[in-house]
């Protein structure tokens, strides 16, 4: 039977886009439907402010000029222009950015935030048999506006509907039977019906099985239906100290799964496993590449830096080396490890470097690693992981609880949109690290403060 296409909602809207949702996906204007978009031309002016650079707000904000100028054709943009597809409204640009009610007077200043809300409220003044709706990503803003009573919401395409049920990728069984126990240990697998009794578990899910004092990891393979050994191994003199981590390195080594991504506070490994099982798997992959996005402390351009574009983003690159360093202390000055690893360095054939470097770049026979992968839209990760080719790997590490960008939270941002899509997939694995193993003083701090 055909899947019914959802009902068209009988209340015609027109919603107001503010800049964050632009910088946030910058295809916003076609995700509502059959309801009308209006663009303020303050939007355009900050937009205009974005377009140079190599961050992702430079390229969401070109993106979505080209794709306004493409769609406007030869017609005004002050007039309504119909959105590609049937089921689309239409969208114009508001050149009002005044109001009977204004905003800057109320909020005692001039601002591009007032303005766009100025736009809002004229957009309801001359449509006052529709609902206008200001979608916008800031928090103050939509109280702003609220505080007025103009309806304001978050926009929610990419936004997960609740994070206290955030798919974790593993499972506790008690009282196996012994002896099923000992097949997993001696054999290395057997049925899944022997350990999970009822409802079938997701591709690649983990468990820790248990029976009083006896246990063993194991890993759910779809493909046969078993349980699968997990065991503890070392990657490249970095050996897992929790069970959480050993199913976070398993997932890394295991050449079938070819998405991974990490969750967990700072101090669990995920960053450093990461780094470990790509070294240990140097010689599958032509290079190892480790990313991460540019998050400016206090939200300023990097530009207020001193020196040269190295010296400038050598801070934001340094938490890599630090994990890298890390590895290489664990072998003598005359342990070939240590030798591989600075010719790997000198070669390029490990490559730590910015987010916004790799761009545009076809992602073959890599071994890549985003850190910080809560940072990052929705439409980021997907960008990223559509740009993989043949024999290539990702792994997406970050903490959902620590995001750094103003316009992403922990329903929002890219790690947990990963998370929540693509759970399940025969490619993918996702661990979520709980047991910090860094100090007893970070674990202190993660704890109580």
């Amino acid at each position: 039977m055909a899947k019914k296409a959802p009902a068209k909602s009988t209340e015609q809207k027109i919603f107001v886009l503010d800049t964050s949702v632009i910088i946030y996906d910058h295809t916003a204007i076609k995700n509502f439907q059959e309801h009308d978009v209006v663009i303020p031309i303050t939007v355009l002016e900050e937009l205009d402010n974005f377009k140079k650079g190599n961050d992702t707000k430079n390229f969401s904000a070109r993106e979505f000029t080209r794709y306004v100028d493409i769609m406007s054709g030869n017609n005004s943009l002050q007039d309504w222009t119909p959105i590609n597809g049937k089921s689309h409204g239409r969208f114009k640009i508001e050149m009002h950015t005044s109001a009977k009610l204004d905003a800057e007077k109320i909020f005692g200043e001039k601002k591009a935030d007032h303005k766009i809300l100025n736009s809002a409220i004229y957009t309801a003044e001359m449509n006052p048999t529709k609902k206008v709706v200001l979608v916008t990503k800031d928090i103050n803003l939509r109280i702003k506006a609220k505080s007025l009573n103009v309806h304001a919401e978050d926009y929610t395409t990419g936004k997960i509907l609740t994070i206290d049920e955030l798919y974790t990728g593993r499972s506790v069984v008690n009282s196996v039977n012994p002896a099923i126990i000992n097949t997993i240990y001696e054999k290395g697998a057997c049925p899944l019906k022997d350990v999970v009794k009822k409802d079938e578990p997701l591709a690649n899910h983990y468990f820790v099985i248990k029976n009083n004092n006896a246990s063993v990891l194991g890993r759910y393979q779809q493909s046969n239906k078993t349980m699968q050994r997990v065991t503890k191994t070392a990657a490249f003199g970095i050996i897992p100290k929790n069970a959480e981590q050993s199913f976070a390195l398993d997932a890394i080594m295991n050449p079938a799964i070819r998405l991974v991504s990490i969750q967990g506070v700072a101090g669990t490994g995920k960053t450093l496993l990461s780094l470990a099982g790509a070294l240990e798997q140097r010689r599958d992959y032509h290079q190892i590449y480790i990313a991460r996005p540019i998050v400016p402390l206090s939200n300023k351009d990097i530009g207020y830096l001193p020196g040269d574009i190295t010296s400038k983003l050598n801070p934001y690159m340094e938490p890599l080396w630090d994990n890298l360093k890390f590895i290489k202390s664990q072998f003598s000055e005359k342990d070939k490890e240590l030798k591989q690893i600075n010719e790997m360095i000198e070669h390029e054939k490990i490559v730590i470097c910015p987010l916004a470097f790799i761009r545009g770049r076809s992602l073959s026979n890599m071994f890549f690693i985003v850190d910080e992968a809560q940072n990052l839209t929705p439409h980021e990760v997907k960008t990223i992981i559509s740009r993989a080719g043949e024999n290539t790997k990702i792994i997406f590490t970050g903490d959902i609880y620590q995001i750094d960008t103003p316009y992403l939270d922990a329903q929002s941002n890219g790690l947990s949109y990963l998370i929540e899509k693509v759970k399940g997939q025969p490619l993918y694995a996702h661990i979520t690290l709980e047991k910090g193993e860094r100090s007893e003083l970070a674990n202190l701090a993660n704890d109580l403060l």
